[in-house]
């Protein structure tokens, strides 16, 4: 089994991924490594992986840089973002390393970026108060798993009453000679008041399968502002599980995007609580697929407090043999009165071979709140296609129309106006079928 598989690489090999990582990390590989063993894999089973089987994902044998290997990466030469009228403050990481470059970029005083290893050394108390305290491992899932193998990843700190104001983008290329599993770990500390729009870009350029397993972190301060937008731009070889962790503390706010334009495999797991009163959450999610390609969003929003607003808009469109499945649990427990909650999925399937699973639940225990949810699985409208066609419209462009049309109100709530314009145009590009990528990058080529 996977789960006995990992456990051994994991005991013969602790002296090397110890040697390869700070202290802080290794601190916390018995714990996980425990609760790896208490539950493993998640697999059907699971209600929440009623769709996707992890475990079946991870018993392939994918190996494993724990030695630190040097993969040479040029990244000015693989990536180059082109987004019109958006300057970002880029950092990569290459399969699990962080990749430092030459030349510092310029941050308000007191921000800490950078890779997780070097500030978990550099930093240990604050990287130990807040590392692991939000990712739950005593559950089915990859925190475990992740906790136990990450040698590196990504950090950023805001201290209280700072904002970021250039948005910081994280690129991930994906880049290996062999078949690889990539274990990498974000972490985001917001202060009081701090602000920060955070870009996170998966890319591949393996030309091998490869997978990767990621742990992100987000901590968000009272009366602090997140933005945060993962966009997925792999391969068809490419297999991804990410779990997110959000914790929000009074007044703060969280605006988060995943968007997934290319892929093979993808799991996302979406968790957020609420721990003060008057916080808001906006969540949205983009899926395109075809071919034999899976996607599958699983959300969890956890009402804590009272007066605290969650908003969620998920949007698929499949064609071919692709498999989609959206399931999202909304808590609201007894003291969270006022909670305001919508969740919405909808779904276009393009084929009559094309699979779609949705389940939204609510889980109410307060009596003074606002909470709806809702979810469709359809085909694009008959009448519209026929009355395009009426008046000179191609039907493959008509269909394009429609389908983006379909997916406006998801990007109509990207508030960074440069990157809403860009993901229009990638959206369209990968709805006429074309490998959406930015002019430019090399990665998805």
């Amino acid at each position: 089994m996977a789960r006995e598989t990992y456990s051994e690489l994991f005991n013969a090999n602790r002296g090397l991924i110890d040697r390869g990582a700070a202290p802080v990390l290794n601190d916390m590989r018995d714990h996980a490594a425990a609760m790896f063993l208490r539950h493993g894999f998640p697999d059907r089973r699971v209600e929440e992986y009623l769709h996707t089987d992890v475990a079946d994902w991870f018993s392939t044998d994918w190996g494993m840089n724990l030695a630190r290997v040097q993969i040479p990466v040029d990244t000015a030469e693989a990536f180059r973002c082109n987004v019109p009228n958006l300057t970002t403050q880029t950092h990569f990481l290459a399969c699990d390393r962080y990749v430092h470059r030459e030349g510092g970029q310029q941050l308000p005083d007191g921000v800490i970026c950078g890779s997780l290893s070097d500030i978990s050394r550099s930093n240990p108390e604050l990287v130990s108060s807040c590392l692991g305290t939000l990712a739950d491992m005593d559950r089915p899932g990859i925190a475990a798993l992740n906790t136990m193998f990450v040698q590196d990843g990504f950090m950023i700190y805001v201290p209280d009453n700072t904002v970021v104001e250039k948005p910081v983008q994280l690129v991930s290329l994906m880049q290996s000679p062999v078949q690889m599993l990539a274990v990498r770990r974000i972490l985001v500390v917001l202060g009081k008041g701090a602000g920060l729009r955070l870009l996170l870009c998966d890319h591949s350029a393996a030309s091998v399968p490869c997978m990767s397993a990621s742990v992100v972190e987000c901590s968000v301060g009272q009366g602090a502002g997140l933005e945060l937008y993962d966009l997925e731009e792999t391969s068809l070889s490419n297999t991804r599980v990410t779990e997110y962790f959000v914790s929000q503390q009074r007044d703060s706010r969280v605006h988060a995007d995943i968007v997934t334009l290319t892929n093979g495999r993808t799991r996302n797991t979406f968790h957020s609580v609420f721990k003060g009163p008057g916080a808001e959450l906006e969540l949205n999610g983009i899926a395109i697929m075809d071919g034999a390609q899976h996607v599958d969003n699983y959300t969890f929003v956890d009402h804590q407090s009272s007066d605290c607003s969650s908003r969620e808009l998920f949007k698929y469109v499949l064609d071919g043999e692709s498999t989609g499945s959206f399931a999202g649990k909304v808590l609201v427990r007894p003291h969270a009165q006022h909670t305001a909650s919508v969740q919405t999925n909808r779904n276009i399937c393009m084929t009559g071979t094309a699979r779609m699973f949705t389940q939204p639940q609510l889980e109410i225990y307060a009596d003074d709140v606002k909470c709806s949810h809702g979810a469709t699985v359809g085909q694009l409208d008959e009448k519209a296609l026929f009355y395009m066609q009426q008046r000179g419209i191609g039907l493959a462009e008509a269909r394009m129309l429609l389908m983006l049309a379909f997916m406006s109100d998801v990007l109509d709530r990207i508030s960074l106006d440069p990157l809403r314009s860009r993901l229009t145009a990638l959206v369209e590009l990968r709805l006429r079928h074309g490998q959406a990528h930015c002019d430019g990058c090399n990665i998805c080529k």
